[in-house]
């Protein structure tokens, strides 16, 4: 298995918009294609099953 030792980024698809999905040794990051803030993920929220908890937060966050 390879490991994971630096970010591997693709471009995604949603819809009409175009994302950048930014997979790093600490987490996964979902920005939209040319912004600089999105919703970040890491790698620990998830196996804690925190993740569901994190992105409710920072989507609250976000809408303010």
């Amino acid at each position: 298995m390879t490991p994971l030792d630096k970010a591997i980024r693709r471009e995604l698809q949603v819809g009409d918009d175009t994302y950048t999905l930014t997979i790093d040794p600490s987490g996964l990051k979902l920005v939209l294609k040319g912004r600089r803030k999105g919703v970040e993920l890491q790698w620990t929220e998830l196996v804690n099953g925190d993740a569901a908890l994190a992105a409710a937060l920072q989507a609250s966050l976000a809408a303010k």
